[in-house]
C-alpha cells in the first residue's frame, strides 16, 4: 500500500466500506449522452446539479401538474438470473407514463432511483440507457435521478429501480370520466406481454414448477425467442396513442391494466357515484399463448387470471360509440393492435364490478 493511500495509516474510507465515490462519478459522465437525447425545450438545466427545473410549457391557460410514481417489481429478478438489463427501464418510465395519460396529460419529465449493494457502473448504465429510451418513447425528459450505494442492503449482482413522473394537463381536458353515458365503446389496445405485474406468480409457474429454461424457447409458444426474453419483454408505452385520442376529443375514459388485472383497473376510469358499469365481451381478444401456458401448468382458475394478469389487454380507452371506427383508425395508425372488448352500461347502483359476457 502506497504511502499516499489514506489506509496506509491504518485508516478506514468509504470505498473500503462498501461506496465507491469514483464509480458513482464514472456513471454519471456515461450517462449524460443518455438523458441529453431526452431533453425537452423545457428543460433548464443539465446532468449534475442537485435540482433540475423544467418550465411549465406554453399554450396552457389552467395548467395542472399530474404525477405518479412507481417500479418494476419482481420483474427484476428475472434480470438478474439473464444478465439483461436494457430493457427493465422501459419497463419503469413505461409503469409511470401509462398511469399518466390516462388523464390526457402530457408526461414532462422522470426522474429514477437506482439502488445497489455495490455499484456495477456497466450493469447502471444499461439500466440508465433503457430508462432513456423509455423516457424518449414517452416524449419526456429524463430531468435527473438518484443513484444510491448501499452495502449489505441488497444480494449481490441485484438492484432496485423506482420512478417519478410529473405531467401537466389544461384543467378543461383532463380526463376524468365525467363525459362517459352507456353505449360508449370499450377498445382495448394490445399488451407486449406480462408487462411489469404478477411476476411472483410468474417465476413460481415457469421457474420453480416447470423448471423451465430461460435461455431457451418454451414448447407449446410457437415463438423464437427464449423465455428470458418473452418474459423481460418490456411494458408498452401508450402515451403518444393516447394523446392523440385526447387531442381529437375522442377519450372519455381509460385504465392501464397493472395490478389487479382486468377486475380491479377498468373501473378506474368511472367517476365516483356514477351509475355506470363495464362490460368486457371474453372472446373479443387473444389472450397471449405465454399467458395461457401459465395458466395450464400453474392450474391458475379463470378468475385469479383475469385479477392478477392483463391477459393481452395492456390499456382500455372509452369513446364515443359514433366515432369507435375514428377512434381505432387513428389508434392502429399509431401502430396500436385495438380490438372492440366491450361497453360501458347503465348501472341501478354505482361502484359495480366489471362484468364478463360472453364465452371465455
Amino acid at each position: 500500500m502506497s504511502d499516499n493511500d489514506p489506509q496506509s495509516s491504518g485508516g478506514l474510507t468509504y470505498r473500503a466500506a462498501g461506496v465507491d465515490i469514483d464509480a458513482g462519478d464514472e456513471l454519471v459522465e456515461r450517462i449524460k449522452g443518455h438523458v441529453r437525447r431526452t431533453m425537452r425545450p423545457e428543460v433548464m438545466t443539465d446532468l449534475g446539479g442537485f435540482a433540475g427545473l423544467c418550465a411549465i410549457p406554453g399554450g396552457y391557460r389552467e395548467p395542472l401538474l399530474v404525477s405518479c410514481t412507481d417500479g418494476v417489481g419482481t420483474k427484476l429478478k428475472l434480470a438478474f438470473l439473464t444478465g439483461k438489463h436494457d430493457t427493465v427501464g422501459i419497463d419503469l418510465v413505461a409503469m409511470n407514463v401509462n398511469d399518466l395519460v390516462v388523464s390526457g396529460a402530457e408526461p414532462l419529465f422522470f426522474l429514477d432511483y437506482f439502488a445497489s449493494g455495490k455499484l456495477e457502473v456497466g450493469v447502471a448504465e444499461r439500466v440508465i440507457a433503457g430508462i432513456a429510451d423509455g423516457c424518449q418513447q414517452a416524449g419526456c425528459a429524463l430531468l435527473g435521478g438518484e443513484t444510491a450505494e448501499l452495502p449489505g442492503f441488497y444480494a449481490a449482482g441485484e438492484y432496485d429501480l423506482a420512478g417519478f413522473c410529473v405531467g401537466i394537463v389544461e384543467k378543461s381536458r383532463r380526463v376524468d370520466g365525467r363525459l362517459l353515458e352507456p353505449g360508449d365503446k370499450l377498445l382495448g389496445l394490445a399488451s407486449s406481454g406480462f408487462h411489469s405485474n404478477g411476476y411472483s406468480l410468474v417465476r413460481r409457474v415457469f421457474l420453480d414448477e416447470l423448471k423451465a429454461d430461460l435461455t431457451k424457447p418454451l414448447d407449446g409458444l410457437g415463438e423464437a425467442r427464449s423465455l428470458g426474453e418473452v418474459l423481460l419483454a418490456p411494458t408498452r408505452i401508450y402515451v403518444r396513442a393516447l394523446r392523440k385520442l385526447a387531442a381529437a376529443e375522442l377519450l372519455r375514459g381509460a385504465a392501464h391494466i397493472t395490478g389487479g388485472g382486468l377486475i380491479d383497473n377498468p373501473t378506474r376510469m368511472l367517476p365516483p357515484g356514477a351509475k355506470l358499469k363495464l362490460q368486457l365481451r371474453l372472446g373479443s381478444w387473444t389472450i397471449p399463448p405465454v399467458m395461457q401456458a401459465l395458466a395450464k401448468a400453474g392450474r391458475v382458475a379463470p378468475e385469479e387470471m383475469r385479477r392478477t394478469f392483463n391477459l393481452g389487454i395492456g390499456m382500455i380507452v372509452a369513446v364515443p360509440s359514433a366515432r369507435a371506427d375514428e377512434a381505432r383508425r387513428l389508434l392502429e395508425a399509431e401502430g396500436e393492435r385495438v380490438s372492440e372488448i366491450g361497453v360501458v352500461a347503465a348501472a341501478a347502483e354505482p361502484d359495480g364490478p366489471v362484468e364478463f359476457v360472453g364465452a371465455p
